[in-house]
């Protein structure tokens, strides 16, 4: 392909406005800052750009030395899926957790308390919440993402966590459009097809999101999802009927959409990432996003370079990517002038989540249980984590139950024998059995039989979406496996 010199010509500005990267490191390196003087609006931070809010806030200074109106994004969805607290665990717990409490107004403050922490950190854009309805329990990308299976109750969390992130002053990205949650495949890995006919999408899938654009939600995420019922050829993130047809022209949404990952193989695999860049674009896309797996210059020049070829040959119009341009100036214009009203603004409760994480905790054989005094040993029944989730942020109750009984030993196992590994790791100590989506892991399920079997006074955690039926001495179920989840269930398990 051949490179365009980094001049300030409009549709090489353009091409650079709408792209949305990530990079590697704490600080930000020379040629983001450059790019950022070129016309690049949009950086996207992970937990490896993260260290502490100080640290964090030491580095959007950075890149708003560069250029004061820069919309800095980060996937932060509290749960699972944390970027401010990677290392640790997330001080909120999620939204299945939330759906599960289903108190709106808990949502709302819950989405506000989060949002003032990043707007404390100066981070003004949020790519949450998601507003995927878990149709299918054994979806292995969504599961407690979602704040659960009814269309209602996901829509009014959606609006009610759009409302609180955004009064915080950090623009809300609902996500993913137009529903990820009736899937079997994960989009990072393969092309998910979600196969149910109009009449379902419109009452199911389409609900949260007809919630999020009333709520005033400042941008959509898409999905890089198959639809036939919609679009046959293409998937949702390369899909004009979906895009503009459906999000533009039938549900009258006028905000930022923003692809996700294009780096994720459901579409790089297929059409490569400038292709599938060029094509979002030409659907109706305003921002491409591929900071999460591909961190580099040589990506953004070889996007930019995608674009404005296209433009030259006649693939994309110039009015189109202009009009995604100033979409994107428009919010970042408008989350500057917020910020600073919200990075000044009140501490806010930072008690709200784990309060949350208490009441969406569901005891079971707890009228006979006798709360621990002795420290257990806490046997993780580790799945493989998908990759929203990602495998460097702690989970389970281990940490939280040594705080209380110290002493508590703990161990991962997976596999065929991890029940009979995790008798002989224990010995005599009483077991806590913590697990993630046991109906989706026949191997976890065969390894509580036999734990139950030689042990039946063992504790069984459930942080997972809670399918199976629950068993043991006493059955935990905390709809998210967020540090504060462990938090409320160590406190049950050892009765303070």
């Amino acid at each position: 392909m051949t490179t365009f010199a980094s001049g300030t010509d409009t549709v090489t500005r353009d091409a650079l406005t709408v792209l949305q990267p990530g990079f590697t490191g704490t600080t930000a390196p020379d040629w983001l800052l450059r790019r950022l003087g070129e016309g690049l609006a949009t950086v996207g931070l992970f937990g490896r750009n993260i260290t502490s809010p100080e640290q964090l806030a030491d580095l959007t200074a950075q890149l708003r030395a560069e250029r004061d109106d820069v919309l800095v994004a980060i996937d932060e969805e509290g749960g699972d899926v944390t970027r401010l607290e990677a290392r640790t665990g997330s001080s909120f717990p999620g939204n299945h957790a939330l759906g599960a409490v289903d108190d709106v107004e808990l949502t709302h403050e819950v989405a506000a308390e989060l949002g003032r922490r990043l707007a404390a950190c100066g981070v003004n854009f949020n790519w949450a919440p998601s507003a995927d309805v878990n149709s299918d329990p054994d979806n292995p990308v969504i599961g407690v993402r979602s704040f659960g299976a009814d269309p209602a109750l996901v829509a009014r969390h959606t609006a009610a966590y759009v409302t609180g992130l955004q009064s915080a002053g950090v623009a809300a990205c609902t996500k993913h459009f137009p529903g990820h949650g009736d899937t079997a495949v994960d989009s990072h890995l393969a092309l998910p097809r979600v196969d149910v006919d109009p009449d379902v999408l419109a009452e199911r899938e389409l609900a949260p999101f007809r919630a999020a654009i009333a709520a005033g939600t400042r941008a959509v995420m898409s999905a890089h999802i198959l639809v036939p019922a919609l679009d046959p050829d293409h998937p949702a993130t390369l899909s004009r009927r979906i895009l503009t047809g459906l999000l533009r022209d039938e549900l009258g949404y006028d905000g930022l959409i923003v692809t996700d990952g294009m780096e994720m193989r459901a579409v790089s695999a297929t059409y490569g990432i400038e292709r599938g860049s060029v094509l979002a674009l030409a659907a109706g896309a305003d921002a491409i996003c591929v900071g999460g797996g591909l961190a580099d210059e040589e990506t953004v020049r070889r996007l930019r370079d995608a674009l404005v070829a296209a433009v030259r040959a006649g693939d994309l119009s110039e009015e189109r990517l202009a009009e995604a341009a100033e979409r994107i100036r428009a919010l970042a214009r408008a989350t500057a002038a917020a910020l600073p009203r919200a990075a000044a603004a009140a501490s806010g409760d930072r008690t709200v989540g784990l309060r949350a994480a208490r009441r969406a905790l569901k005891a079971t054989g707890a009228e006979g249980f006798t709360p621990l005094t002795e420290a257990p040993y806490v046997a993780a029944l580790t799945p493989v984590a998908n990759i929203a989730v990602g495998d460097e942020t702690p989970w389970g109750v281990a940490a939280e139950l040594a705080r209380l009984l110290p002493g508590t030993g703990t161990g991962g196992f997976s596999g065929a024998d991890a029940g009979q590994a995790v008798l002989e790791a224990a010995g005599r100590r009483r077991v806590v059995a913590v697990v993630r989506d046991e109906h989706r892991h026949p191997w976890m399920a065969a390894a509580l039989d036999t734990l139950l079997a030689a042990r039946p006074d063992t504790v069984v955690v459930e942080m997972g979406v809670p399918q199976a039926a629950p068993r043991g001495a006493l059955h935990l179920a905390t709809h998210g496996a967020a540090r504060v989840c462990g938090r409320a269930a160590a406190e049950v398990i050892a009765g303070v």
